[in-house]
């Protein structure tokens, strides 16, 4: 298996080639937290040094896996609760208005469902961090979705991200990776994506009947979605774990 892994802006051709085979890669539910439009309705147009896809050489004609990333004004010394939704905020803002970034975030690292278990998720995760160090940023921070957490909803995030193995990496898989590649988990992100609907639109989303009120266990979500019949709605808040990369710089 030869992996090519390339930026958007060195090889555009890529594009039409990051949603084939991804369609089942999220929960439908993830796909609908209202930030999100604001960074990928225009990511390949206007972040396409950020936007990487990887090509097996014996299937060219499709995307094994994909990673985006935002370059952001950030110089407060503690990464935000917000986490994901946040990251996404503010480079939004620093676009419109000029600033100078000083770091970059990861938002997605994503392995074609077929393809996970083969070690491309910490070859993406080296090639965002390349390619990061070598436009001039030393540090890439990441509000990580745990990979293991959706086992356990009820545990709350902070437990979960300090469990540690006999070696002392992390239980959780995607943690792991993360600090294998030189990251340093942080923090948690208490409130990282926040996704609300009607509970017509969770049943669409998800299957499940929503009938009643109180938490609900969704396959897929980290934490349970919070149900209230009587008011129509629920609401899923996400918490991811902040870890940091410094780079060097190129």
């Amino acid at each position: 298996m030869t992996i090519d892994i390339s930026s958007l802006a060195e090889r555009p051709d890529l594009a039409p080639l990051l949603d084939e085979g991804f369609d089942r890669a999220w929960p439908e539910f993830m796909l609908w937290d209202p930030m999100g439009a604001l960074y990928y309705a225009v990511a390949n147009d206007l972040y396409p040094q950020f936007v990487f896809a990887a090509v097996d050489s014996a299937d060219p004609g499709r995307a094994v896996a994909r990673a985006y990333a935002v370059p952001l004004r950030w110089t407060e010394d503690v990464l935000p609760d917000g986490g994901w939704d946040r990251m996404i905020q503010r480079a939004t803002l620093n676009r419109l208005t000029d600033a100078t970034p000083t770091i970059v975030s990861a938002l997605e690292i994503c392995v074609r469902p077929d393809r996970r278990g083969s070690g491309l998720s910490a070859l993406m995760l080296a090639a965002m961090r390349e390619a990061v160090a070598k436009m001039g940023y030393d540090t890439l921070v990441a509000p990580v979705r745990p990979s293991g957490k959706h086992a356990r909803p009820d545990l709350p995030m902070t437990e979960y991200a300090a469990q540690v193995r006999d070696d002392g990496l992390p239980v959780d898989p995607w943690l792991r990776v993360h600090v294998r590649a030189g990251g340093t988990v942080e923090r948690v992100a208490g409130r990282s994506m926040t996704i609300s609907g009607s509970l017509a639109d969770w049943r669409r989303w998800t299957g499940l009947p929503f009938d009643r009120s109180g938490p609900v266990h969704v396959p897929g979500a980290l934490v349970p979605v919070h149900c209230d019949v009587a008011h129509d709605h629920a609401v899923y808040v996400e918490p991811n774990v902040w870890v940091r990369h410094r780079l060097p710089v190129s």
